[in-house]
């Protein structure tokens, strides 16, 4: 077994077993299989029917079926990454052709950095995405937006379960310690926005960069929707990862991965457990939505229609978590709470939130967020108290739950302006510059 391929300070190797692949695992992975090339036949079915279908002399019955089997497709998940789709984007006046290029690659993910080749210099940006059961492509939207005015850069997270067990342990230490080489590979004194369960690793990631004085320290640190403190107004999500001990979530929610996957032997939490854990709290919507789809095809809906495939294409492609990542995340964050209690610790170090003085903290939370509730993020403006009060902000979005702090009209209309004038207020007349060690911070 090889040591984990990034190590902040005073890391230990630290073997990853091999382990014996589950029953459950193997079954999922196999049916998945079997079943996909009739869920694929479905698809093209309905797609095929529809071609026989016209507005001037519409089929209800035809257009039903097409409907019926639009949803039986999607009834199943899958474990590819969607595209991104973002090809270009305006800038100003001008549309820029936007190209994906990988910065840095390494086994548990990549730095995915959206370039414009001829755009104007832009203040870069690091946008965080969850590791929680779903790809960084659900951050879609919030790329799209931000790259009008942002050099954006993406933490493009791998599938644990086509990591190799030779690549080494990715716990929560690991995910802090890459946020820090890529913001260092991004060079310079940049910018970065988390969104939901990643604040929290973010947070203590420039909390050791203060104390390091490192050069890529961060302008900016923009916090969304995140459970730096669980603890403040607990939702259902925090009821539930109280209510079992660590070793119960261990047992019953870790498989391991079964050959011929590239990650065989390794450990993981199954994405598709966890996204039948959110669809389990809003199954009534979801079913109901399946319906709708199928009156979306008899009424002739086909814009509303296709809304409702892209938006379950993305939600029902998933990635597995590695399982050390997951249970120490529940338990850190979840059930001992250490960041906000003073005593997180990563690789060896302590992590001092007083040390944050020089990165100006911004926190967004919705007042519908059933997730992550309010105060939970905003409390993060409290545990820096050495950060002047002139470098805290904190924004409350009302009317919008969890994904439309990130992402819909709102984000796009109320949100993102002021996270882009966060960002425009402290990048030194809009460019960013490398500043050393020795050199006097923002």
């Amino acid at each position: 077994m090889t040591t984990p391929p990034v190590r902040a300070k005073g890391a230990k190797s630290v073997p990853v077993p091999a382990a014996t692949p589950s029953l459950d695992y193997a079954m999922h992975f196999w049916r998945t299989e079997a079943t996909s090339p009739l869920r694929l036949a479905a698809t093209s079915l309905g797609n095929m029917l529809l071609q026989f279908d016209s507005d001037s002399l519409p089929n209800p019955f035809l257009r039903m079926f097409a409907g019926m089997c639009d949803v039986a497709g999607l009834a199943g998940t899958t474990h590819a990454r969607p595209d991104y789709g973002i090809r270009s984007v305006l800038v100003g006046n001008r549309e820029f052709a936007v190209v994906e290029e990988v910065e840095d690659r390494r086994p548990f993910g990549d730095l995915l950095h959206f370039t414009k080749p001829g755009a104007p210099v832009q203040p870069k940006v690091l946008v965080v995405a969850p590791m929680s059961g779903h790809f960084a492509t659900l951050l879609r939207a919030t790329v799209r937006t931000m790259l009008s005015d942002h050099d954006v850069y993406i933490t493009d997270w791998a599938n644990a379960r086509n990591v190799p067990l030779a690549a080494g342990r990715f716990g929560f230490a690991e995910y802090v310690a890459y946020c820090i080489r890529w913001l260092e590979k991004m060079g310079g004194r940049n910018h970065v926005l988390a969104v939901c369960q990643p604040a929290v690793a973010v947070l203590a990631a420039v909390a050791l960069m203060s104390e390091d004085m490192n050069p890529a320290l961060p302008r900016s640190m923009t916090l969304m929707a995140g459970p730096i403190d669980s603890r403040i107004s607990p939702t259902r999500v925090n009821d539930l990862a109280k209510s079992r001990t660590i070793e119960w979530f261990e047992r019953k929610l870790i498989e391991t991965v079964p050959w011929p996957l590239a990650g065989h032997g390794r450990r993981v939490y199954p994405g598709v457990t966890q996204v039948a854990a959110f669809m389990s709290m809003n199954l009534q919507r979801h079913i109901a939505a399946q319906f709708t789809q199928v009156r979306n095809h008899i009424r002739g809906e086909r814009a509303a229609a296709a809304a409702h495939r892209t938006f379950y294409d993305e939600y029902l492609a998933v990635m597995d978590l590695p399982a050390e990542f997951y249970l120490e995340t529940v338990e850190q964050v979840f059930q001992r709470h250490d960041l906000p209690r003073g005593q997180m610790m990563c690789h060896g170090r302590p992590v001092d939130l007083n040390a944050i003085r020089h990165t100006f903290l911004f926190t967004v939370e919705g007042e519908q967020d059933d997730i992550c509730a309010i105060g939970q993020t905003q409390v993060a403006l409290d545990l820096c108290s050495r950060l002047r009060q002139s470098m805290k902000r904190q924004h409350l979005q009302t009317g919008v739950g969890h994904y439309g702090v990130f992402s819909g009209r709102r984000w796009n209309q109320e949100v993102y302006p002021l996270v882009r004038e966060v960002i425009d207020a402290t990048t030194p007349s809009g460019r960013n510059t490398v500043i050393g060690k020795t050199s006097s911070f923002f």
